[in-house]
């Protein structure tokens, strides 16, 4: 098991070797620091503490300060533990970069929704809504609330209310593109949460370690493209001697008064 801390920045869309069209999202991915080390025998169980996004020391209190004084590093905005980890594979103030997963990896996305505030049961739940016309009268109500027995509400009947703002995880997410000189990282498909949000990468949880191996794209041009006529090495080509050109000769269109008269 292994994860990052990210911000979502958008989606776009790359192109693949054979011409497929992949939706993305990118997810920005500082240097994260390990801030802490958790172990059995001092915490009754196993985890790393991750730290990432600088902030002003000021802003920061004495907790934290001495905190994260012991990684030695700057005082952080987010801090996330992952369990279920290798602690003997990291080191107190360890950095962990974007190049922790590989190409067509699967990872799994937690982020926390888009708050869409209070709606509806057509809209919060998915539920059809009544007839338009014929003086129904009912059209997008919640439906019958109580049932003949035991005449009451039950438990987990879905109401209107309150929507989205909510931690959200999508699984089995293909890791499409690693970008170290940007610190970004392309998955395929959508990721919770609105634009410049906190998203956690972590490894899949039903498909760890499992690699796409036809996870193939075109790679970004980083350099500009030279003039052609600059690199042409001297004596490099072989001069073809140019064939004549001939000329084609074409039959004068003889009139009809010209045509009677040879026939006389």
């Amino acid at each position: 098991m292994k994860g990052i801390l990210g911000r979502k920045i958008g989606m776009t869309q790359v192109f693949a070797a054979n011409g497929k069209l992949v939706p993305v999202t990118v997810i920005e991915v500082e240097p994260n620091i390990v801030s802490q080390i958790k172990t059995k025998e001092n915490d009754g169980y196993d985890a790393i503490q991750l730290a990432a996004v600088s902030k002003k020391e000021k802003k920061a209190n004495k907790p934290e300060l001495g905190h994260l004084k012991k990684a030695n590093t700057s005082p952080k905005r987010f801090l996330k533990e992952l369990r279920g980890v290798d602690v003997s594979g990291y080191s107190l103030g360890q950095e962990l970069k974007a190049d922790i997963f590989s190409l067509g990896e699967m990872v799994d996305v937690t982020g926390t929704s888009k708050g869409k505030g209070t709606q509806g049961v057509i809209k919060r739940w998915n539920q059809s809504r009544g007839p338009m016309g014929h003086g129904s009268q009912y059209h997008r109500g919640v439906g019958s609330l109580g049932t003949m027995l035991p005449m009451r509400v039950l438990p987990g009947k879905k109401m209107p209310g309150r929507m989205g703002g909510e931690q959200v995880t999508v699984q089995n997410l293909e890791v499409i593109q690693i970008d170290l000189e940007n610190n970004v990282i392309l998955v395929k498909g959508n990721v919770p949460g609105p634009k410049k949000s906190l998203v956690f990468i972590k490894s899949a949880v039903k498909n760890n370690g499992k690699i796409n191996p036809e996870t193939v794209l075109v790679s970004y041009v980083t350099e500009e493209v030279k003039d052609e006529t600059t690199n042409v090495e001297e004596n490099t080509y072989e001069v073809v001697e140019e064939a004549p050109v001939v000329e084609e000769v074409s039959e004068e269109v003889k009139t009809d008064d010209e045509t009677n008269k040879e026939a006389e």
